[in-house]
């Protein structure tokens, strides 16, 4: 069984097409708050699940494991789903089934392991290139404030105008990803800019708002910013809005930015996660001097 999703979302159509699974939502998303987990893990783990009931037309605590990987089998060789997709979609299972004390059940459920391709990034210039094709000026500053800061996408929607400090060049995140706060970088470049973009879209509490007046702008329409924009330029590779993140983090150590510092302002609780683009900056290896030399600040007069 499928159903399209043109019209609503399939959380929304899951409760009326699939018996019991309104009551099973309830006590899911309650789950989900009560543990202080994020509306976008909600959002994920939700819509996961309610696409595997429509599937089957039964809620998922009735299904078996059999059933429930081979419909995972599917998604991953018939539809080629992304690895991320697989990981989210059973973590979100696999919280469902514990609810309903199927414990046994959850661990059945394998992860596809993770394979370690590496990222793709932008070149300096290729950002240029980006930054300058939107004819809105509005999509041409989210762009650019988004590689900037090296802001997520789910963090991006949320600046507040309030959360930029203009006097001291930063700009603050409020519970990000691992519900943790942290400051980026307010570019010399965007602050600029900054009173022109608030004086020509008039934002009332949201940096970037949508079509409604003090709400964020959606996933979606900042993602379809980013297609758009790319089908401007000769850029060939494929990228998502999240390519300027790593972009970001590629060209700060490319700037001779330290990895912790990268660490920090990318918001990541483990260096190893960071350490992915020493394996992608074009860094020139220097030359070693010993410590004592600088202890001194010796300088060797003689040429070989």
């Amino acid at each position: 069984m499928w159903v399209k999703t043109e019209f609503y979302g399939v959380v929304a159509q899951a409760p009326d097409m699939v018996p019991g699974f309104k009551e099973g939502y309830r006590r899911f998303e309650q789950q989900v708050v009560l543990r202080g987990l994020s509306k976008g893990l909600l959002t994920n783990y939700g819509r996961n699940v309610a696409h595997l009931a429509l599937h089957f037309g039964r809620c998922p605590e009735s299904l078996s494991v059999e059933e429930i990987n081979g419909y995972l089998y599917h998604k991953a060789s018939d539809e080629k789903v992304c690895e991320s997709y697989i990981k989210h979609m059973v973590f979100g299972i696999r919280m469902w089934l514990r609810l309903f004390g199927k414990e046994e059940e959850a661990i059945r459920i394998p992860v596809m392991k993770k394979s370690h391709s590496l990222p793709e990034v932008l070149s300096k210039n290729e950002c240029k290139e980006l930054f300058k094709a939107s004819k809105s000026f509005k999509h041409r500053f989210l762009l650019a404030f988004g590689y900037s800061t090296g802001m997520r996408l789910s963090e991006l929607r949320f600046v507040k105008i309030s959360d930029i400090d203009v006097d001291r060049k930063r700009v603050r995140i409020h519970q990000g990803k691992g519900k943790k706060d942290r400051y980026v970088i307010l570019s010399s470049y965007i602050k600029s800019r900054l009173p022109i973009y608030l004086e020509s879209y008039k934002p009332e509490r949201y940096l970037f708002e949508g079509s409604r007046p003090g709400q964020e702008m959606c996933e979606r329409s900042i993602q379809n910013i980013m297609i758009e924009a790319l089908k401007k330029t000769n850029i060939k590779k494929d990228v998502s809005l999240h390519t300027l993140r790593h972009s970001f983090a590629t060209h700060l150590l490319e700037d001779g930015v330290d990895i912790y510092t990268i660490q920090h302002l990318l918001g990541h609780s483990q260096i190893r996660t960071t350490i992915v683009y020493l394996h992608i900056a074009q860094v020139l290896p220097k030359t070693a001097k010993s410590p004592l030399d600088t202890l001194y600040n010796f300088k060797d007069a003689t040429t070989v």
